[in-house]
């Protein structure tokens, strides 16, 4: 290939543009890479988040979840109290759309026909394929307080007029199981948000005073936390229970709960910020805090406790559900929550013996929203632990 040399003394052509320099405007990579450098922290952890599908789905499940509390009496079909005295011991009850006949209904089910085995003393039941009931929806039914304020008696779903609908069966004294898992989901659910505020205090504020002053602090909070993590977790949520008066009412004894298990689970998170604050602590920032006057609990709260925020999210997220393990374990062997209060862990103990469970095996249905709340919470911890480093 030749080219032509322009004549002596005329000027050299050249082939640089005058136009405004855009070093983006012709590569959609580094248009995006200059989009997230323009980002916020948050915004890099949501966008990483969303990629992690499981921690999204157990996002949802808990958002569902904590809502649903809000609205426990519009939910459940029946009141929490309400007996009913000719169904003890009743089974689910299937809900169907087409009748034996393969004719659309639309939702129901069979009603129940009752015999007693008089060699067993066992109550059987029977579908009745004569008696449809018809389910209906946002209808009157049983009353209620909404959280205790506003008297209503609208349901979402209510049975057949004259009739009953045991999604997931009775218990002992006629009173719908599904019903009662509803409201003892506020319970269970809110112990856990009660307890993980105790011990985030407790935990924050104890390992960040052992991280920031070390030497003789330091050495005698982890003295501190070396004892209780030696005491087995179980006789001493026992023993503490115990220590509770009798004759507390439900509310106090619900408060009593939140506070042990949250005094016994702060020793993890106060040795995380421990060891954080003690490598952010010879950070450049934190100096130049210090050289212009910020107090200890500025450079703590302001400058130190933000640097791991996202730690301590993923932490939370993982704390909760062995907080409503811890719940659920009480109340199971009797040291808990009492009736009134009706929590996961308080209907499972009409599950506690091996005749229960032979006969009625449908009271261990309280103990599959508990799995479901511990597995989304432990995959939303591991999502947010992920989206914590964008970067990497």
């Amino acid at each position: 290939m030749t080219t032509s040399l322009p004549p002596d003394g005329a000027p050299l052509p050249h082939y640089v543009s005058t136009a405004p320099f855009d070093p983006y405007a012709d590569e959609p990579a580094r248009e995006k890479k200059k989009v997230f450098k323009r980002s916020s922290q948050f915004e890099l952890m949501f966008w990483r988040f969303k990629r992690h599908r499981l921690a999204v789905v157990s996002a949802i499940i808990l958002l569902i979840a904590y809502v649903s509390i809000i609205f426990v009496e519009f939910l459940a079909p029946y009141n929490l109290h309400t007996r009913n005295m000719d169904n003890i011991y009743a089974p689910p009850q299937r809900v169907r759309l087409f009748d034996e006949n393969w004719k659309f209904v639309g939702p129901f089910v069979y009603g129940n026909q009752m015999n007693l085995d008089m060699k067993t003393l066992r109550r059987v039941y029977t579908p009745d394929t004569n008696n449809v009931q018809p389910l209906r929806f946002f209808c009157r039914g049983d009353d209620y307080a909404w959280l205790g304020m506003v008297d209503s008696n609208v349901h979402l779903m209510c049975p057949a007029e004259n009739g009953n609908v045991f999604l997931l069966g009775t218990d002992r004294l006629g009173r719908d199981v599904f019903s009662r898992i509803i409201y003892g989901a506020r319970i269970s659910l809110t112990i856990g948000l009660l307890g993980i505020t105790t011990s985030f205090v407790l935990g924050i504020v104890i390992g960040g005073l052992a991280g920031y002053y070390g030497g003789t602090v330091d050495l005698i909070v982890q003295r501190i936390i070396e004892v209780l993590q030696s005491i087995p977790s179980i006789p001493l949520w026992l023993a503490l229970a115990a220590i509770m008066p009798a004759d507390w009412n439900p509310f106090l004894v619900y408060l009593g709960i939140t506070f042990i298990l949250g005094l016994l689970d702060w020793t993890g998170l106060a040795r995380a910020v421990r060891s954080k604050l003690l490598a952010l602590r010879e950070e450049d920032y934190v100096l130049a805090a210090q050289l212009m006057g910020a107090g200890h609990w500025r450079i703590i709260g302001r400058h130190l406790v933000p640097g791991f925020m996202s730690h301590l999210i993923a932490s939370a997220t993982l704390t909760i559900p062995g907080m409503i393990l811890g719940e659920t374990t009480l109340s199971f062997l009797g040291l808990g929550l009492r009736p009134p209060i009706t929590s996961w862990g308080v209907l499972l103990t009409e599950a506690r013996t091996v005749n229960v469970l032979a006969l009625y095996p449908w009271l261990l249905f309280p103990v599959v929203p508990v799995v479901i709340v511990i597995l989304a919470f432990n995959f939303l911890g591991d999502g947010l632990r992920d989206a914590a480093d964008p970067y990497r």
